[in-house]
Formats: structure tokens, C-alpha cells, sequence
């Protein structure tokens, strides 16, 4: 399937689209096409992988691995959206695009969305993984300027979901590589780059957000997957270590690039913001 891509016209790169939708879910699809149209942006629908109609075990799967580190029984729902994710980063690798706009489909864009991210593109020495939506309120320390009101910033604290973000080629092929088989849930486990050598961003205040009055197939099941209360023995130390490790990479990438670009007393412009 080829991608949709367009030229962005400031950093002149080409942006590959995907938006990840789920067989039978048509509203969520007419909703998502149209917000697109308006925001300039044609697309690639990705057909979502329904985990609920996987036969355990698969290879993608590490199931002692998830107890282990993320202290839940298998979830197909939990499956299924990982894979999903993993499919798009193949597809623009597949291309020959720079750059790839990846989307759950209960996303809404503010009207700045596109001009936004394309000079967000235009500072790609700061970003592998540029995060436009996040369902956490952590604060985000800005470290480069974007236009009017927002800021490329850098998260010292964990945050969660993936309703929209970009990758550059490098980024995706971490995610074919080396994201498999699966231990974590996708967005704790794309929170990790710092680990391997990658940098990730948010626009800060955010362009995007995830909204939905529609439950996905993750939220339907999540809360009966969870281990009894020994998980804690092995998730802790290891949530504790990650933690750490997040505070010290991105923290001293935040200190060189205040340094460089000069943001040394933008202090208290960043905050966090839920989608």
C-alpha cells in the first residue's frame, strides 16, 4: 500500500501519514477523514490488528517477559494495539519519505497542527521521536522555540500515549527492530529511546489532543489483566531504575540544549497539559 505523503514546505521534508483504524469502525474513520481534510493532511489507513483474534502465543509476544516487567496477564487488546503501531513504522519504511505522522483514530488537531509540526521538522537535530499528544500532566522544559506560543521541550517524567507523534527513519527502525518481541505496553515502551541512543520531543502546548467518547479495544480489558499484588516485586525495581535512567539522559540532554540554544531562563514556560 503506498503511503500518503506531502511536502512540508518549510523544512522541505516529505511527511508520510498513517492513521491506524480498526476494522468495522467506520464513525471513527468519517470522523478522522474529515478532520484531516481540514488539516491539510491526506493519509494511509492502517487497518488495525485485532490481538482478540490472535492464536497464543506469537513470536511478537514475550508473555513472561510483560508479567515480569509490566505485571499484567496477556491482553490481545494490548497486543493488538503495539502491532498496530509496529505496522506503521514498517510501512513508511517501505517508503521513501523522511518523516512519518502516526495517529490513533480519536485524535483532534488544533489549527495550527500542520505549520506547527513542520517547523518542529526544521529542528530534526533535536528529535528522532516528536510526541504531539500525551495523557499525562508532566511538566515539559522548553528548549527551542517554535513560533507563536509554542516550544520543541523535552519530558523528564514518564508519559503516556500515542495518539499522534512523528518518526524519523532511524526511530522506525528501532521500532521493527528492536521494540519486539513485546514486554511493555507500546506507549511505555516507545517512552524508552533515551536507552538506546535516540531523543524524543514534545510540542509544548500540545497540537494535538486525544479525546474519545468511544472506548478502544485496550480500555475494554485493561483492568482485568492485571497480576495479583506480587507483580509490584519485579515492575517496581524496574519502573523505579527506568525512572532514574529517564531523569538522567533527558536531563542532561535538556542541560545542553538550553545551553546551545540559548533557553538557559525560560524557566516556568513549560508545563504540562492534558490531552
Amino acid at each position: 500500500m503506498a503511503a500518503a505523503t506531502i511536502t512540508l514546505p518549510v523544512s522541505g521534508l516529505r511527511l508520510a501519514v498513517f492513521l491506524i483504524n480498526m476494522e468495522g469502525a467506520d464513525q471513527r474513520l468519517s470522523a478522522m477523514r474529515d478532520k484531516l481534510a481540514a488539516a491539510g493532511l491526506p493519509f494511509c489507513r492502517i487497518v488495525g490488528v485485532d490481538g482478540r483474534a490472535k492464536s497464543f502465543p506469537i513470536p511478537e509476544f514475550d508473555e513472561r517477559g510483560y508479567r515480569l516487567l509490566h505485571g499484567r496477564r496477556t491482553s490481545p487488546a494490548e497486543i493488538g494495539c503495539y502491532l498496530s503501531h509496529i505496522g506503521c513504522a514498517r510501512a513508511f519504511l517501505d517508503g521513501d519519505a523522511d518523516l512519518a505522522l502516526i495517529l490513533e483514530d480519536d485524535v483532534t488537531f488544533q489549527p495550527d497542527f500542520l505549520a506547527t509540526l513542520d517547523r518542529a521538522a526544521a529542528h530534526r537535530e533535536l528529535w528522532n521521536i516528536l510526541r504531539l499528544t500525551t495523557v499525562n500532566r508532566g511538566r515539559k522544559f522548553p528548549v527551542r522555540e517554535l513560533g507563536p506560543g509554542r516550544w520543541l521541550a523535552i519530558a523528564l517524567t514518564r508519559e503516556k500515549g500515542a495518539g499522534a507523534y512523528v518518526i524519523d527513519r532511524r526511530a522506525a527502525r528501532w521500532f521493527a527492530r528492536d521494540l519486539l518481541p513485546m514486554r511493555l505496553a507500546f506507549d511505555i515502551a516507545f517512552d524508552l529511546e533515551y536507552l538506546h541512543g535516540l531523543r524524543a520531543a514534545f510540542v509544548e502546548p500540545l497540537p494535538a489532543s486525544q479525546i474519545s467518547s468511544h472506548p478502544t479495544q485496550i480500555q475494554s480489558g485493561v483492568a482485568a489483566s492485571k497480576l495479583p499484588r506480587w507483580r509490584y516485586a519485579t515492575v517496581l525495581p524496574y519502573r523505579a531504575w527506568l525512572e532514574l535512567s529517564r531523569v538522567m539522559c533527558r536531563g542532561t540532554r535538556l542541560v545542553v540544549a538550553r545551553w546551545f540554544s540559548g533557553v538557559r531562563h525560560a524557566k516556568g514556560r513549560g508545563s504540562g497539559q492534558k490531552a
